[in-house]
């Protein structure tokens, strides 16, 4: 599901006269959203031309941004249906030699890529401003399908957008019979965060007035308090937790059995493949660490690993000596010798061999181990709970635990923190002796 494609070609221009105009005020745009869903009122905005902005938005160039880096691109294939409002658009996300950005033709779409570029500038991490590329692709599709724009966004429509969010997806004729939402809690949540720090970009940069993404827990729901460009990404849970539109129940770290990880080990047919599952297994490291993971990181004589963890925050992590036993048998037998990539897990065979591991061919892995071995609950990040579970339960204090896993919040780290039903039973037992 990858193609390549010229960048060049992929540059968003602005829209010419043929476009729909997205430079309406907010007042004006949001009485033109209450006239067109009011079945009380005669007069629609179909009826009446919509006038037309006379000021330019100016947003940062980006054309010699995307034009710089590599001459291809790569772009998920995420094309937008031509359903709604005025013509099909096709709209994917990329990537250059700079980071990620969207292409299309639109000022929405140049206002989402001067979003990305600024995240960029300000030194997120590259997986983060794709998750946040992705977000907002999803918001694109919404807004071709409802017909609107960054300018005619109320409130109300972020709250359309999480319905939209929970349809299910028909992909044809046949809807499975209980077919359940297309995005989760945590994921309609996301989405939400990303939105937010969206359109507060486009009130910083004069795109629009206000942000129309409602707050949680203020009692009218219809405005939050302006906190500042990437407020939304606050450092203390409560505050994150305060901002949540869609109600996530709260759920144990989910661990595995230990028949179902040793089945799962037992199937893998290279010391690769058993190498990384080992690492998350016994050091807890995440999927994106095992495969960003150097081999100048790796010290085979003290049995540690330096691991470079979300927000670029380095970490030293001890792991078994099986891990290291697996890994050598691979640095010998399967990777080649002059093979000079920095990444220590690399492709073993076809067109791409050498090169690192990909996100999706780690996950080809598992999905294929899975089925195999029988361990179908076996999940990188389910491997990296059991881990945390484990150690919480022998005692390890949970500091250390906390720096072991490379977690910001003590909070998620206290959470690895409950009793097994095994341990509620014998408690239980105790005490009915007792009376």
């Amino acid at each position: 599901c990858r193609a390549a494609v010229q960048c060049g070609s992929l540059i968003c221009p602005w829209p010419g006269e043929g476009s729909p105009s997205c430079g309406t005020s907010d007042a004006s745009s949001a009485s033109n959203q209450r006239a067109r869903r009011s079945p009380g009122l005669k007069l629609t905005t179909e009826s009446q031309p919509r006038e037309e902005s006379q000021e330019s938005i100016r947003l940062p160039a980006l054309t010699s941004w995307c034009a710089r880096g590599s001459t291809t691109s790569l772009c998920a294939d995420l094309t937008l249906g031509s359903g709604g409002g005025q013509g099909g658009i096709d709209v994917k996300v990329c990537r250059n030699g700079e980071g990620y950005f969207v292409s299309g033709e639109g000022k929405d779409v140049e206002l989402v890529n001067a979003f990305l570029h600024h995240l960029s500038v300000r030194n997120f991490a590259a997986t983060t401003v794709r998750t946040y590329a992705f977000h907002l692709l999803s918001f694109l599709r919404f807004e071709h399908e409802r017909g609107l724009c960054v300018a005619d966004i109320v409130p109300s429509d972020v709250f359309d957008f999480l319905e939209w969010l929970s349809r299910p997806k028909v992909t044809g004729v046949v809807v499975p019979i209980g077919a359940g939402p297309v995005a989760s809690a945590s994921t309609m949540n996301q989405r939400i965060a990303a939105l937010r720090g969206f359109f507060e970009y486009a009130v910083i940069t004069g795109v629009r007035t206000s942000s129309p993404v409602p707050s949680a827990r203020r009692s009218t729901g219809l405005s939050s308090k302006p906190r500042g460009l990437l407020g939304h990404l606050a450092t203390s849970r409560r505050h994150r937790g305060g901002d949540r539109l869609v109600k996530q129940p709260r759920r144990l770290p989910e661990s595995l059995d230990a028949h179902d990880v040793a089945a799962f080990l037992s199937d893998l047919n290279t010391h690769r493949d058993r190498a990384m599952t080992l690492a998350m297994v016994l050091g807890g490291l995440r999927s994106s660490e095992v495969r960003s993971l150097l081999l100048c990181d790796v010290d085979v004589g003290a049995r540690r690993v330096r691991v470079v963890g979300k927000g670029n925050r380095e970490r030293v992590v001890p792991i078994d000596r099986p891990f290291f036993s697996e890994l050598t048998a691979y640095l010998r037998h399967e990777r080649a010798p002059d093979c000079a990539t920095p990444e220590c897990f690399v492709v073993l065979r076809g067109p791409t061999e050498g090169q690192p591991l990909s996100e999706a061919g780690l996950r080809r892995i598992f999905r294929t181990h899975r089925v195999n071995s029988g361990a179908r609950r076996v999940r990188p990040h389910r491997l990296r709970h059991t881990y945390g579970t484990e150690l919480a339960a022998a005692g390890l204090d949970l500091l250390v635990l906390r720096e072991l896993m490379g977690h910001v919040s003590p909070e998620t780290t206290a959470g690895y923190v409950h009793l097994s039903p095994e341990t509620l039973a014998e408690e239980y037992r105790r005490a009915s002796s007792k009376r």
